[in-house]
């Protein structure tokens, strides 16, 4: 093997630069060429790519976003689209080729893996941290920070102005993000997509804090519960409070990597690399307990990751 290649897909994740960085460098030791696909899958399917060294990626560990750049591609869904890819994988002699991103891109990776013979490997970069095989994707923890601190700013006025704030966060279909951030956060109530509620279940909630002598309300929602603008007016009429919604949105997904964020990216690209040389194709890498670790491909793009519901209860008791 001489040359890999290395993608970044779907959503952007802070940290995705710095495992461009890890990949492109420890490949350079092994004396092996990297070609960077720019814009996605979009780049497999139109050919266009740079060659990357360790001076391309110098300064951007500290980076948010992706020196490759990521887009949406529906070309790509298709199996012509696939077939074009593997086609140009072939033709520009790639024998592995490394994929930045969540449960989308491994589901793109999955498909092309069946109509190419180059080994894939996953590197789960995304917000979400839904993707199974591992405990922690790169940028989560760097989206968490985010989110928390902007509650903190927006309590001192929940508190000032003692009224109930709904603080919505990124997750259309999962409440990992909702639930760390709400539990950091010290939030009362945490919204998650996996479980249902009823806004009268809100309502009790908030008249049993004040019962207890607290005069503001910070309910953590995650964008996939339903309309959080409808759920506002729905609680401010029941409750007779003044509620405020604040919609976090894409900041959540910008900004310099925290250190975890980096640490991670670092430890996944080495793992990544390792696994192309072992010739262990169709993988995706992952912390598993204290460990780097690989899952297949398959089961991790096919198989849906548990929310640990016992942090809402714990979040539920912290908020007493």
């Amino acid at each position: 093997m001489k040359r890999i290649g290395i993608v970044t897909s779907g959503g952007d994740a802070p940290g995705m630069n710095a495992a461009i960085r890890a990949v492109v460098r420890l490949a350079h030791i092994r004396h092996l060429e990297v070609l960077g696909f720019e814009r996605g899958w979009e780049g497999l399917l139109t050919n266009t790519f740079r060659p990357l060294g360790p001076r391309s990626v110098s300064g951007i560990i500290n980076q948010g976003g992706t020196m490759l750049h990521t887009s949406r591609c529906p070309e790509f869904q298709k199996k012509e689209g696939v077939l074009k890819a593997a086609e140009n994988l072939d033709r520009n002699d790639v024998s592995g080729l490394v994929v930045i991103g969540g449960n989308g891109s491994f589901n793109g990776a999955l498909a092309l893996s069946k109509e190419s013979n180059t080994d894939i490997v996953g590197v789960p970069a995304t917000i979400d941290n839904d993707v199974f095989g591992t405990d922690e994707t790169i940028g989560f923890d760097t989206a968490v920070n985010t989110a928390v601190s902007e509650i903190d700013k927006i309590r001192d006025t929940a508190m000032s102005h003692e009224r109930i704030f709904i603080v919505e966060v990124m997750g259309k279909t999962r409440g990992f993000l909702a639930l760390a951030v709400g539990l950091t956060a010290g939030s009362e109530i945490i919204l998650v997509p996996e479980v249902k509620f009823e806004t009268r279940e809100l309502v009790e909630s908030i008249e049993d804090s004040r019962r207890r002598g607290k005069r503001s309300t910070i309910i953590v929602a995650a964008e996939g519960v339903g309309e959080t603008r409808a759920i506002a007016k729905e609680i401010e009429e029941q409750t007779h409070s003044e509620v405020r919604l604040s919609v976090l949105g894409y900041s959540q997904r910008g900004g310099a990597p925290t250190a975890r964020s980096k640490f991670l990216a670092c430890l996944f690209g080495n793992k990544a690399v390792e696994l192309i040389l072992n010739g262990e194709k169709n993988k995706v890498v992952g912390l598993v307990g204290c460990e780097i670790a690989a899952v297949d491909l398959e089961e991790s793009a096919k198989s849906t990751k548990p929310l640990d519901l016992k942090l809402l209860q714990l979040a539920k008791e912290l908020a007493v």
